[in-house]
Parts: structure tokens; C-alpha cells; sequence
């Protein structure tokens, strides 16, 4: 029996980008997938956009919310697959048999990651993310920074808890760290499993975001080894901008 796999996009005001982002979810050669969308009351087309596919979603919303992770809660609290999967607007599922590569990797794994691919606002690919994804991954991995990004990161619905409202800008590391405390069985699948538009809520908003982030990772890990370990986060971004004149985060 092949796993259910709950697929939520949400998006705000992005005509530009929806489409791609739905057709790479709905032409999946995975067939067991519930789509589920949740616009937060976009005035700019996205939602005509979206109605042209609206007999293939499992569920469709449209009106205001909090913001993105309220508008993430929502579609969580929809989902009923075995596994949730958050690609937003803009980004992709890597390629058609993504999703099928991903189950055949292992067997009721509580957690599935693979690779990301980073592209800019006109989707020219910039490469794979400064932060590799670990060979093996667990709730500690993130000390060093965020390695695997949250468009690529497969989690079993029963340990995925709400987002957490008080972190405006990166709750989703707060989200994926408490998931992965709690998982028995994590799986690297090896593949590229997602592609990421650079520019998100993180980079507009890039001081607030990386002092939550810092908040996240004392909550978790202690304050002085947080410090010590943004020493090493520090000299690693420095010599991969140096080199490459971008940090691909």
C-alpha cells in the first residue's frame, strides 16, 4: 500500500509563480497525493490561477490569515495523509517521479530528505544549497545552520505539530527540529527532491529571521554552545561567499 502523501502549498499575491509550483505537485507520477491549497486572499490573479486546477486539489482555501506559518496551520490541520510535505508558491517538486523516488528510498521511514536546488526570480539555477544535507540527519543536525530545507523534508502527519505562531519568520526550523526529536527512523534519500526560489520572507525580513533563528537554536542546543557554533556558521559563510560571491542559503 503505498503511503498518502499530503502536499500543502501556500501562497499570498504570487501570480507569477503559482502554476509552476501546482503543476510540479499535480504532474507527480505518484499517484496517492492530496493536494491542498491555501491562498490568503490574493487580489493580484493568483486565484484564478489556482481555479483552473481546483477539481484536482483535495482542498482549497482562500481569505486572510496571520501570515505564512498560520496559513501552513490551516493546511496541516487539513491534511490526512500518512505524510505532509510543505512547497510553497515558487518552489517545485524536483521532477515528476520525485515523490515515487522518495517512498521507494525505504520503507515507513518517520522522516524523508533529500537535496535542494536553489533558483533565482527569473529560475535560472544558482546549484545546490550552501548547506549540503547531512549523510545522517537528527534533531541535532541544525546546530550548524538550517542543512536541509523545508521544501525538502518528508515528515510523518502524527509528529507534525502546529508551527509555532510566536516565530514570525522561521518557525519551520522550530517545526522541523521538534519533528525529528520525536522520529524513530530517518531516511537520506540521496536525490534531489526539491527547487527553492531564492527571496522568501527569511531574506526579506534577514536580521529578524536570524535572530529567531539564533532563539530556536539556544532553545535547543544552550547558549554558549549557540555562540561557539556561530563562530563556525560565521568562517563557513564567509569562505563560501569568497569563493562563490553568493551564500545560496
Amino acid at each position: 500500500m503505498q503511503p498518502k502523501l499530503s502536499v500543502i502549498t501556500i501562497v499570498y499575491n504570487n501570480v507569477k509563480d503559482i502554476e509552476r509550483t501546482m503543476l510540479s505537485v499535480l504532474n507527480q507520477t505518484y499517484k496517492n497525493i492530496e493536494y491542498i491549497v491555501i491562498d490568503g486572499a490574493s487580489k493580484d490573479g493568483t486565484v484564478d490561477k489556482i481555479y483552473n486546477y481546483k477539481s484536482r486539489l483535495a482542498q482549497f482555501i482562500s481569505e486572510p490569515d496571520k501570515g505564512i506559518y498560520d496559513a501552513m496551520n490551516k493546511g496541516l490541520a487539513l491534511a490526512t495523509g500518512d505524510y505532509v510535505l510543505f512547497m510553497n508558491s515558487g518552489d517545485e517538486i524536483y521532477a515528476p517521479e520525485t515523490v515515487s523516488e522518495v517512498f521507494l528510498s525505504a520503507a515507513g521511514a518517520d522522516i524523508y530528505y533529500g537535496e535542494t536546488e536553489m533558483f533565482d526570480e527569473d529560475w535560472i539555477s544558482l546549484g545546490q544549497r550552501r548547506h549540503h544535507a547531512p549523510e545522517n540527519f537528527d534533531w541535532q543536525s541544525f546546530r550548524y545552520g538550517m542543512s536541509i530545507s523545508h521544501q525538502a523534508i518528508y515528515v510523518r502527519r502524527s509528529l507534525a505539530e502546529p508551527y509555532d505562531l510566536r516565530y514570525k519568520y522561521s518557525a519551520d526550523i522550530d517545526w522541523i527540529i521538534k519533528a525529528a526529536k520525536h522520529a524513530s527512523s530517518i531516511v537520506n534519500t540521496h536525490i534531489y527532491v526539491a527547487k527553492y526560489l531564492v527571496g522568501g520572507i527569511s531574506k526579506k525580513k534577514h536580521m529578524a529571521s536570524l535572530k529567531e533563528r539564533f532563539h530556536i537554536f539556544t532553545k535547543y542546543y544552550g547558549l554558549i554552545p549557540n555562540l561557539i557554533n556561530h563562530i563556525f556558521i560565521a568562517i563557513n559563510l564567509a569562505q563560501y561567499f569568497i569563493r562563490h560571491r553568493r551564500t545560496n542559503d
